[in-house]
């Protein structure tokens, strides 16, 4: 059964689309099964780069059929607007597939979304203001809007009246905005029924008979490990599953399908948005590593926060997915540095921990435990094999591999398509 679940394993902007670009000629199926246009893919295809937000990232591999799941939030406008840019540059998109399952995000969830984190001030968790938790929440709720209620207004308009009766008491006696009218809303979603119904489909049915059919269907998470609801660094994470469990539910799949579990690592560490953050910098490195490695968010455009690799962030996220296999980008980046710091565990009011704390306030607390590991400075970014690799690359890799837990199978020199080593194949 060739399924494959592809995510991040640190806190996102790992390099997700790169790697699933790579996989994308070979795989029948890429489906994204959690988060929104929260979360940003870049892929390099040749002299042309493509910023990815909603979109599979096998939307640009001809052949390759792109499938929004059941467990993502759709807001219609972007998806349409980003299917119109695709278009315009020569891209085929008239193979994907919608869940119609998957839940809306209406004009009252970005409104509410953004009131609510600017009422948090100092307090705020850091979202994008994109209406992607208060989805997720009315989801939870079962006051939410899926793909399928824009072909019944009926069903529609009962559901948004469901939805509204609280939300317009929360704007306008908490908030001291104006209340939402049912009318607009209803009118607005049904604006764009027609233009995505040649796409809705009941995609649990497709990928089922797709996998009974031996075909390789990839699963493609959103964010990273360390935003998941679940298992991240609560309350500082997204709304939604990005770990391999989440690749089951967000897409109708089950766990028995899965043959292969990749993380994405970066050859160092970023996140954006608020939240704990060990080795995180605030030098001239952490300067050098944003500037040199472009970490700017894809869809926030936010500067992303920068530090060392983090060897117990890594651990943790092979316990927590199953991982078979590793895909370090960004190993590029790091050239040109004498010396290169890893952290191998934290120190917690003077103790020393190799793993994850569980709790909230000791992650805060948490300090850094470095090791140093000399590094290069020859141009890497024309390696073709592992052996291509100045000999100190080659054993940083090595490390983080025995740190990690999980053989490192590929490894990302430059931002292109073609500039990736492959040590194992995926598939």
């Amino acid at each position: 059964m060739p399924a494959l679940v592809l995510l991040g394993a640190q806190w996102g902007d790992e390099g997700k689309g790169k790697a699933t670009d790579l996989l994308g000629g070979s795989v029948d199926y890429v489906v994204r099964y959690q988060g929104g246009n929260n979360a940003g893919h870049t892929v390099v295809v040749g002299d042309q780069k493509y910023a990815l937000h909603l979109l599979p990232s096998g939307i640009l591999s001809p052949g390759c059929t792109p499938v929004i799941g059941n467990g993502v939030v759709v807001d219609p406008s972007v998806l349409l607007s980003e299917l119109s840019g695709l278009n315009e540059r020569g891209v085929d998109t008239s193979k994907l597939l919608i869940s119609g399952n998957a839940h809306i995000i209406t004009p009252y969830n970005v409104t509410v979304d953004k009131v609510t984190e600017r009422f948090l001030g100092k307090r705020k968790i850091g979202t994008t203001g994109r209406g992607i938790g208060p989805t997720y929440a009315d989801k939870i709720n079962r006051v939410g809007i899926r793909v399928q209620d824009l072909y019944d207004e009926s069903i529609l308009t009962q559901k948004v009246e469901a939805a509204l009766d609280v939300k317009n008491q929360i704007l306008t006696k908490l908030y001291n905005r104006r209340a939402i009218a049912v009318e607009q809303v209803v009118e607005e979603l049904l604006g764009y029924a027609d233009k995505l119904a040649p796409y809705v489909a009941d995609t649990v049915l497709v990928l089922n008979q797709a996998l009974e059919q031996d075909k390789v269907v990839l699963f493609e998470g959103g964010q990273g490990t360390l935003l998941d609801i679940d298992h991240g660094t609560y309350p500082f994470v997204t709304s939604s599953n990005p770990t391999a469990g989440g690749a089951c539910t967000g897409a109708g799949v089950g766990p028995t399908k899965i043959s292969r579990v990749i993380g994405i690592l970066k050859a160092y560490t970023t996140r954006v948005g608020a939240g704990p953050f060990p080795t995180e910098l605030f030098d001239e490195d952490g300067e050098a590593l944003r500037r040199i490695g472009g970490e700017r968010g894809v869809t926030t455009g936010r500067d992303r926060r920068c530090g060392w690799f983090d060897a117990v962030i890594a651990r943790y996220a092979t316990r927590v997915n199953g991982l078979t296999d590793f895909f370090l980008t960004k190993l590029d980046v790091l050239t040109g540095w004498e010396q290169i710091p890893v952290c191998v565990a934290y120190e917690i009011d003077g103790k020393r921990v190799e793993e994850l704390p569980y709790s909230q306030t000791d992650f805060h607390h948490a300090k850094p435990v470095y090791e140093m590991l000399p590094g290069w400075s020859e141009d890497i970014s024309k390696a073709k094999s592992f052996s291509d690799l100045p000999k100190n690359a080659q054993a940083y890799v090595k490390a983080l591999e025995e740190m990690s837990g999980a053989p490192i199978s590929a490894i990302g020199v430059g931002p292109g398509r073609d500039e990736t080593i492959e040590i194992n194949s995926f598939l």
